[in-house]
């Protein structure tokens, strides 16, 4: 699907207005033929922001670099916020998700699919959860966080995607900066009792803590066995499943950590 270039602003501009009305249900809004849209629809919708999405991210990537040493632009946070949204709403119970994804092309369809599934294990995961306010901020610069998995993986044989899934599942990335309920801290979210057996230096430091959850997978059966390492980072099979998929994710699709570092809690 090529998108000829005058079309991208409105293009652009319709998706917002799409994704908003998603958000809020369409009641009293004026949207609701936008939430009312066919499968087909949605999945041309979902298809014209990957282009979109695509395109910011090789602007962004030529512009800082890849990993790209800048925050992402606006155009990919908008795009990536977007697609969070589709995804969101596709996680719904009574959303048309195997007919939206059946209509996409088959690799989009594929990552969407991955996309879902990873969010209703997480979303299953938080039910019965009391909400609360999150303390959020920028995260680390990209190329930083990639160099810190990196490093590990060169240090204790354990995938970069494995680290930054459980970095984007956690506190997406560092830009969640409160405290987990049960007391977790920093960007991997560590007890200070775990943090005692494998961190060294700052517990919210990116570098450290991600250096220390390296540690902590080696120690628990990983490489050899990253569901057992993960579900000792997080004794949930959902936890283990959500992870797993967005690790094979970044694994496959370059652009997957860029825009998964783009969105938002």
């Amino acid at each position: 699907m090529r998108i000829a270039p005058p079309r991208i602003a409105a293009l652009a501009a319709a998706l917002t207005a799409f994704t908003l009305a998603l958000g809020c249900g369409g009641k009293g809004t004026g949207t609701e033929d936008a939430v009312a849209a066919t499968p087909e629809e949605l999945a041309a919708q979902i298809a014209g922001n990957d282009e979109l999405l695509r395109r910011g991210i090789v602007e962004w990537i030529a512009a800082a670099g890849d990993p790209p040493t800048q925050p992402p632009p606006e155009a990919v946070l908008t795009s990536a916020r977007i697609l969070q949204e589709q995804i969101r709403f596709l996680v719904k119970r009574d959303s048309p998700t195997a007919a939206t994804i059946a209509a996409l092309p088959p690799e989009l369809g594929r990552r969407i699919a991955d996309l879902v599934a990873a969010s209703r294990q997480l979303v299953k995961l938080s039910a019965g959860a009391r909400k609360r306010k999150l303390k959020v901020g920028d995260p680390a610069p990209l190329s930083e966080l990639v160099s810190h998995y990196r490093k590990a993986e060169r240090r204790h044989r354990i995938g970069a995607h494995y680290l930054a899934a459980i970095n984007l599942v956690e506190t997406k990335f560092g830009r969640v900066k409160s405290n987990s309920s049960a007391g977790a801290q920093g960007p991997m979210q560590f007890i200070p009792a775990t943090w005692k057996i494998y961190g060294r230096g700052s517990i919210r430091d990116p570098h450290d803590a991600i250096q220390a959850a390296a540690r902590l997978l080696r120690d628990r059966g990983a490489p050899r066995s990253y569901p057992r390492a993960l579900h000792a980072y997080n004794p949930s099979k959902l936890y283990v499943r959500a992870v797993s998929i967005y690790a094979k994710l970044i694994a496959r699709d370059p652009h997957a950590i860029h825009f998964l570092y783009s969105w938002g809690p």
